[in-house]
């Protein structure tokens, strides 16, 4: 099942660098226009700047997630301009403090937990009447090994992952029966971003994946279809 991208309209959160970015480019390269999310507008500037010297369309939407009204405010704007959105892609999210489950700051769980989950139900709420106006709606939500392994320190992260994934697979349930709309989830494994960078301060990034080779391996993995409807490690 090949997805044909000109001229399909994709929204990426978490666009502002690694990852997000990384297939933002990529999403405009391959002929989408890219709405980029993210609290960054110079950052978001520089990755529009890049998409648009690769011969690709982006729009910039600075704006924090986590802030109660922003996402309905977002959705309003782009309905605005756009009848239809063909694929979102669920990348924004904080890694918070690592640290034994008796130990959590109960402000900032709530914090994890309000970008990397509530945040994204609030996106697919908004959002799910332009996918289904698609003809090929896509949701891809990004996830982490953790959120199926639990590790040791790593509750608060792994817990918001988990939930991320059973939200997003039960909303591609949900909607596989009634719209052309399809879910993946997608663990990148290893790779080069800040956060990486944060949770393992001594590594050497030049020893793991880029955003980069990621976001490349992601696309070639977009026709085949048995990302949709599961966890897909790539």
């Amino acid at each position: 099942m090949a997805l044909a991208l000109k001229g399909r309209t994709a929204i990426v959160t978490g666009a502002s660098r690694g990852i997000g970015a990384a297939i933002a480019r990529e999403l405009g390269r391959a002929g989408a226009h890219v709405i980029l999310v993210a609290r960054s507008s110079a950052d978001l500037e520089q990755v529009e700047t890049d998409i648009h010297a690769a011969g690709g369309t982006a729009t910039i939407a600075p704006l924090d997630l986590a802030d109660g009204d922003s996402i309905a405010r977002l959705a309003v704007a782009v309905q605005q301009r756009w009848p239809v959105i063909d694929m979102i892609v669920l990348n924004a999210a904080m890694l918070g403090t690592l640290t034994p489950v008796t130990a959590i700051d109960g402000a900032e769980f709530n914090r994890v937990l309000t970008l990397n989950v509530l945040a994204n139900q609030a996106l697919l709420r908004a959002f799910d009447p332009l996918l289904r106006a698609s003809e090929q709606g896509r949701v891809i939500a990004i996830t982490s090994s953790v959120g199926r392994k639990p590790r040791a320190y790593w509750a608060a992260y792994g817990a918001s992952k988990a939930a991320l994934e059973t939200l997003v697979l039960c909303y591609g349930e949900e909607v596989k029966n009634l719209s052309p709309v399809r879910v993946a989830v997608i663990d990148p494994g290893a790779t080069a971003t800040k956060m990486r960078e944060k949770a393992f301060p001594g590594e050497d990034p030049a020893t793991l994946r880029s955003a980069e080779a990621l976001a490349v391996a992601l696309m070639n993995n977009l026709a085949h279809d048995a990302i949709w409807g599961n966890v897909t490690r790539i």
